[in-house]
């Protein structure tokens, strides 16, 4: 996988991943959405929050660079990368939002990171 091919997939995971962390944002303007009258009013509001509109935006923005990555990289090799995505958010929640990071999700962290790093030098030496 040569320089281009690999910021494209994390030019992907980074937008992914940011829209995630919007999308978050906004529905935490206004708190636990009930399936009722009043929630959906409170999705309403969620759904035409700038934050609502930056996250679609970044998956839009994901989506164009997405493929332009698959157009040079195997799909086999490219999707799996997409879990660093995880480590990335999760990492992020943490400082944005003051979510947990355990023990255990510090080390299912460290298992993805390796099996993206396992992943990468496949594509190289493939």
């Amino acid at each position: 996988m040569n320089a281009t091919s690999l910021a494209l997939i994390l030019a992907g995971v980074g937008l992914n991943a940011a829209a995630q962390l919007l999308l978050k944002a906004g529905a935490n303007g206004v708190g636990p959405i009930e399936l009722s009258d009043a929630g959906l009013g409170a999705l309403r509001t969620v759904l035409i929050s700038g934050w609502m509109f930056a996250g679609l935006a970044c998956y839009a923005l994901s989506v164009l660079v997405w493929i332009l990555a698959l157009s040079r990289v195997d799909v086999s090799v490219a999707y799996p990368m997409l879990s660093a995505g995880y480590v990335v958010t999760a990492i992020a929640a943490w400082w944005l939002f003051g979510e947990a990071l355990t023990p255990l999700r510090l080390a299912a962290i460290g298992l993805i990171i390796v099996g993206v790093c396992l992943l990468a030098a496949s594509a190289r030496s493939a």
